[in-house]
């Protein structure tokens, strides 16, 4: 698949399409044509190092949304094994955003549970763009249930824009549901580990994301409202998104200063979309080492760790 370059991307896009030129010609030319191939492939890498490392809040969002990011199902596909998919909350339908089914991690029994986009408009449409309705944080509620059931514990992927606020979800409940979550998630008896993957928007990413260990990958981002929502409600124009950006402190640095955060993870050079399978590598090395602490510890001490967790956000000291 052809690389999709961002707009901040631009000079390193140019050289990369050099370097793709230079090699259509020099399948039997010279040695110096492979030379010069090499000093781009070099200069590239610098100049996406020194684009990298001062990224803006707008510019990780854009990243977080990019269309050639690992999904859901990529994450599964390359760190599970077993994959077994369950349909449906039982009372209305089958929510394709949200995506849930058992699996193998290691050899032991998961539950896992992600928001899901798609890759082309068809897909994308199906999955109502990785925005869920009531149904699939319904589904998602029975599926922690089970793990909870069977002491399974359970592992959350995060990458929506934010819950579906169609007329048909609110008449469906769609407020009720994301509160339903937030309230059993807080009390369920299984461990809970949750990976911010992509973007994670409002209560829609809220709604499978209280755990007792929080991961965001380094280019993803976590807030109450996106950008475009945020300086829509404030200065009337989507104009000022990068403002907002700014302002919302969304960005997995920043959040894990004000403590929301437990863990950061490294995202491969040029983002997790350029080595899928090292960003996968790299989720898989965390998951190890937290699940495993988690599973042996008891229950009694997960929940009271886990409550006193939830009781530390907002907090603050008086100057």
């Amino acid at each position: 698949m052809a690389m999709n370059f961002l707009e901040f991307e631009q000079p390193i896009a140019e050289l990369e399409a050099k370097i793709e030129e230079l090699r259509f010609l020099g399948t039997d030319a010279s040695a110096n044509i492979s030379d010069e191939i090499k000093r781009l492939q070099t200069k590239s890498r610098a100049l996406t190092t020194s684009i990298f490392s001062n990224l803006s809040p707008w510019q990780i969002t854009q990243l977080a949304r990019h269309p050639q990011r690992p999904y859901t199902l990529d994450y599964v596909s390359m760190i599970f094994t077993d994959w077994q998919e369950l349909h449906g909350d039982r009372m209305y339908g089958d929510d394709l955003a949200i995506v849930g089914g058992l699996a193998r991690f290691e050899g032991m029994p998961v539950m896992v549970i992600g928001h899901q986009k798609g890759r082309d408009t068809k897909e994308r449409v199906r999955r109502n763009y990785g925005m869920p309705k009531p149904e699939g944080y319904r589904k998602s509620l029975r599926l922690m249930r089970m793990a909870e059931r069977f002491r399974i514990p359970i592992i959350t992927l995060i990458d929506t824009p934010g819950a579906y606020a169609g007329i048909g979800s609110e008449e469906r409940g769609q407020s009720e549901a994301i509160a339903r979550n937030l309230y059993e998630m807080s009390h369920l008896a299984a461990p809970v580990l949750t990976v911010v993957i992509g973007e994670g928007g409002s209560g829609g990413a809220l709604a499978i994301g209280v755990c007792d260990y929080l991961i965001m990958l380094q280019f993803s981002v976590y807030s109450v409202v996106s950008p475009e929502g945020c300086a829509s409600i404030l200065w009337k124009s989507t104009d000022k998104k990068e403002l907002a950006a700014d302002a919302m402190s969304g960005t997995a640095e920043r959040l894990k200063r004000f403590g929301l955060v437990d863990e950061i993870l490294k995202e491969p050079h040029g983002g997790a979309h350029r080595d899928p399978q090292t960003m996968a590598e790299t989720l898989r090395q965390s998951i190890v080492k937290k699940l495993t602490e988690l599973r042996n510890q008891p229950v009694t001490q997960i929940l009271d760790a886990r409550q006193a967790r939830l009781r530390r956000f907002g907090s603050f000291h008086d100057a």
